[in-house]
C-alpha cells in the first residue's frame, strides 16, 4: 500500500498523472492523502480539496484501489497507522529534489521500513503548481490546461470570478 500526500490546493493535471501513474505501476491500493497543512494558508477547506480530489481520482481508470483521506499528523504516522509500506512522491524540478531529498532522510530516521519513491512529472506537466494555478485564475487567466473543468469552477466560484 502507498501513499501520496500533498495539500491539493487544488489538485491538478500534475497530480493526476502522478496519481495515475502511481497507481497503475506501484501500488495494488493508493491512498491520496491530503494535509491540513495551514500553514500554507490554503484557499479550499479541507473538506472541499478532500471532495475535489475524490471527484477526479473517480474519473480515473486503473487496476488499483484509489482511496482518499484527509490527515493532519505527520506523514510518517499516518503511514504507519494506515499500513503503507510507501510514500509517493512528485518531482517537477531540481528545486523539488533538493526539499524531498531532506524530507526523505528525516522520514527514513522516523521510520526506516518506509519507502519514499520520487516519480518525475511528465514532461508536460512539469511547470504546473497548485500556487501558480490559484495566482493565474485570480488574475483571470485561463487554466483550464492545468485542471479539469470541474476543478477550473470550484476555483472561479471560490475566488468570486
Amino acid at each position: 500500500m502507498g501513499i501520496y500526500p500533498g495539500t491539493f490546493d487544488p489538485i491538478t493535471k500534475g497530480h493526476l498523472d502522478i496519481i495515475e501513474r502511481a497507481a497503475r505501476h506501484l501500488t495494488d491500493v493508493l491512498i491520496v492523502s491530503v494535509a491540513v497543512n495551514a500553514g500554507k494558508g490554503p484557499l479550499f477547506s479541507l473538506e472541499e480539496r478532500v471532495a475535489l480530489v475524490e471527484q477526479e481520482v473517480a474519473k480515473l481508470d486503473v487496476p488499483s484501489k484509489i482511496l482518499v483521506q484527509p490527515f493532519e499528523k505527520l506523514l510518517m504516522h499516518h503511514a504507519e497507522e494506515v499500513g503503507a509500506t510507501m510514500i509517493v512522491r512528485g518531482l517537477r524540478a531540481v528545486s523539488d529534489f533538493d526539499y524531498e531529498f531532506q524530507m526523505t532522510g528525516m522520514n527514513a530516521k522516523i521510520n526506516s521500513s518506509i519507502e519514499t519513491v520520487f516519480l518525475m512529472a511528465s514532461e508536460s506537466h512539469q511547470f504546473i503548481a497548485s500556487r501558480l494555478v490559484k495566482e493565474v485564475s485570480a488574475l483571470g487567466g485561463d487554466v483550464s490546461k492545468f485542471v479539469s473543468p470541474a476543478v477550473e469552477k470550484s476555483l472561479k466560484d471560490k475566488q468570486g470570478l
